[in-house]
């Protein structure tokens, strides 16, 4: 067997842009062999997979699932609506937020862990997917939440089918009450986070650089009243107050009755859940959110089809 040199696996990773652990493999099976490594590497759907892996992924799906008092969200990206809606890209955004409880939620520990149906990694059952479907995917984000007594609900906006859809949101509830009154409650507050994207549970839990950020802004704006300090001071604070209250969870107006609080409208729903309840945390999670969607120019897309 000829040796497989460094200066060979980085030939073979530039001229199909497999990674370099798949080319030194695709190398090793050929004996060497350049142009059979290639073959190796594209009948085995790596080269192509890892060609598509540098475009941008930003529609695809969010995928919620949840077993005891413990629930998932992951959003998995692809390029197009359309994949979106095909049937195994479905699956495989299910298989991935079932495998996802199994692990603590993050990125790195999911696509570490096992996807039962291929019995490969779940980074690697996606990337076999990139091959078979012929877009780029990719597991972009994905959180956890549990509780030891309560529920953590769930909900999915815009739903493509069970579990599936553009937004999904986890509210943890902790409780000893009834939980399928504390369930009906939690999916309520659920379908108010997604309406409403609240930075925080509470005010004091409010991320401080973003509340420094508004003081520094209302600052600003209220010197330009040419107001004396003392009185610019009260203005900023009279603003901060009003801010928290619009950006914490517990203290905005509850979409399902206005006239209420979320923290009031979970007051009077202990009265049916027969305990108190705290909120001790939420996820929501919008498909593409924070990616940057390449521009193209249409006809020059369709021309560039037509050469390939």
């Amino acid at each position: 067997m000829s040796e497989i040199t460094a200066a060979m696996v980085k030939e073979l990773r530039e001229k199909t842009g497999a990674g370099m652990m798949d080319c030194k493999k695709a190398l090793a099976e050929t004996n060497g062999d350049m142009e059979a490594a290639i073959d190796w590497l594209r009948a085995k759907g790596i080269a192509k997979a890892d060609k598509k892996s540098g475009r941008t992924a930003a529609e695809g799906l969010v995928g919620i699932a949840s077993a005891g008092t413990s629930a998932v969200v992951v959003e998995v990206n692809s390029e197009t609506d359309f994949v979106a809606r095909n049937d195994a890209f479905q699956d495989l955004v299910r298989g991935v937020a079932s495998v996802a409880l199994s692990t603590d939620g993050t990125v790195d520990a999911i696509s570490a862990a096992s996807y039962p149906a291929t019995g490969k990694p779940v980074a690697d059952t996606i990337k076999d997917a990139i091959a078979t479907i012929g877009e780029n995917m990719t597991l972009r984000r994905a959180a956890k939440l549990a509780v030891e007594d309560g529920v953590v609900a769930t909900y999915v906006h815009n739903a493509a089918a069970d579990g599936l859809g553009k937004l999904g949101v986890l509210v943890a509830l902790k409780s000893t009450g009834n939980k399928e009154a504390l369930n009906a409650i939690g999916r309520q507050v659920a379908m108010h986070v997604a309406a409403t994207n609240p930075l925080a549970v509470r005010a004091e839990e409010v991320d401080a650089a973003v509340a420094e950020r508004e003081r520094n802004v209302f600052i600003e704006q209220s010197r330009a009243s040419g107001k004396p300090d003392a009185i610019i001071e009260k203005m900023v604070e009279g603003r901060m107050r009003k801010f928290f209250e619009e950006v914490a969870l517990l203290s905005q107006a509850f979409v399902i009755n206005p006239d209420l609080t979320v923290a009031a409208a979970l007051k009077e729903a202990e009265k049916e859940i027969g305990a108190p309840v705290e909120i001790t945390g939420i996820v929501r999670l919008l498909l593409g959110e924070g990616v940057e969607k390449e521009e193209t120019d249409f006809a020059a897309e369709v021309a560039a089809a037509v050469k390939h």
